[in-house]
């Protein structure tokens, strides 16, 4: 009989979230597994990874192990709406998305409150790399996962406090190959599934073709333009602006005698400018769309700026402002990423975010 509280565990079907669910469980927890069915496989694409059927059923075997309930709750329509329509849209404009940031945001977090209270659960809990702390008042903190290269601190951004305050990361201390042992101790069914390594919902990584399937017909997707250098001219030619990103080479497709890679994608000319490895760099990006987990000062500020999921933070200064930020990198930094989140840290902790414009 359990002797704690009922917390809901958001199961994806993977062995991060389905390890939280057996370790609160084996604490005593009361716990509630709960599955979002976000997405379906279409035409010959045969998307997943996280939204197949597979993948409900790795959360239902891991729920009967332990004996506790689970939910399955239909969520496309907002699924489509926030996060895939919003991917398509930013591909579109020759942007890089930022899907699983939205995702949490608008999505799964928000929904799961919902739930927890129709449940009677106070805590939340998910198999995110991140941690969570108090300060003296007893307010939340998001702090990095204790594992570096796991930290999904990243994609966390800008959860209000009240969120923050119900939130549980049972692996936030785990380094991964450690959580792949508890998960096997357990015994967990899927405890040797191999993690997910693409978008959910594009999981051959084929953007392009994601983009040019799912969009309206007269959107634009797959129409042709050139391939261009800083100068302006013309190198070659490519087949839709969608699925470039900056610092992207593969897929560039133009001889020379080094490597070329993209530097901006402008949607109104169809263009890709390409450029080499230096020309990447750069000391200063704009953000908008912030949010804050912390308060700050409308003075600048010292922090450390994360660009991109896998990149370190790096030191810089942060100038908020009413519409978003600014900031400016001690050293410069590559392949800075119009669309792409941009996370504010200060040591371990998470201060905010934006979307850099």
């Amino acid at each position: 009989m359990s002797t704690k509280e009922r917390v809901l565990v958001a199961m994806s079907g993977g062995v991060d979230s389905s390890l939280a669910a057996a370790l609160l469980h084996e604490q005593g927890y009361d716990v509630v597994g709960v599955t979002l069915h976000l997405w379906d496989a279409q035409g010959d694409s045969k998307v997943g990874r996280c939204c197949a059927p597979e993948d409900r059923d790795d959360a239902r075997r891991t729920c009967e192990l332990l004996g506790v309930p689970h939910y399955v709750l239909d969520e496309r329509d907002e699924f489509r709406k926030h996060v895939v329509d919003a991917f398509i849209a930013d591909n579109l404009k020759g942007i890089t998305p930022s899907p699983c940031v939205h995702c949490n945001q608008h999505v799964k977090l928000g929904r799961l409150v919902q739930i927890a209270d129709r449940l009677g659960a106070r805590q939340i809990a998910t198999g995110h790399y991140a941690r969570i702390a108090r300060d003296p008042a007893g307010a939340p903190l998001l702090l990095r996962g204790r594992d570096r290269k796991k930290d999904q601190s990243y994609f966390l951004f800008g959860l209000p406090e009240t969120l923050l305050d119900r939130l549980v990361f049972p692996l936030g201390e785990l380094e991964k190959d450690d959580a792949r042992l508890e998960a096997k101790r357990l015994g967990l069914p899927n405890w040797n599934k191999p993690d997910s390594q693409e978008l959910c919902f594009v999981p051959d990584g084929n953007v392009a073709g994601f983009v040019k399937q799912q969009s309206p017909s007269d959107a634009g997707a797959g129409e042709g333009g050139k391939i261009v250098d800083s100068e302006g001219r013309t190198l070659g030619e490519h087949a839709g602006i969608e699925g470039f990103t900056v610092g992207q080479r593969r897929g560039i497709r133009v001889p020379g005698p080094a490597p070329r890679y993209v530097l901006r994608v402008l949607p109104e000319s169809r263009e890709v400018v390409v450029g080499d490895d230096a020309q990447l760099l750069g000391a200063e990006l704009e953000a908008t769309g912030a949010s804050w987990s912390a308060v700050l000062d409308p003075a600048p500020i010292r922090a450390e700026v994360r660009i991109r999921y896998r990149h370190e933070p790096a030191p810089a200064t942060v100038v908020p402002s009413e519409r978003g930020f600014s900031v400016r990198f001690d050293e410069p930094q590559r392949a800075i990423a119009p669309g792409q989140a941009v996370v504010v840290y200060r040591g371990e902790q998470v201060l905010g975010g934006g979307f850099i414009v």
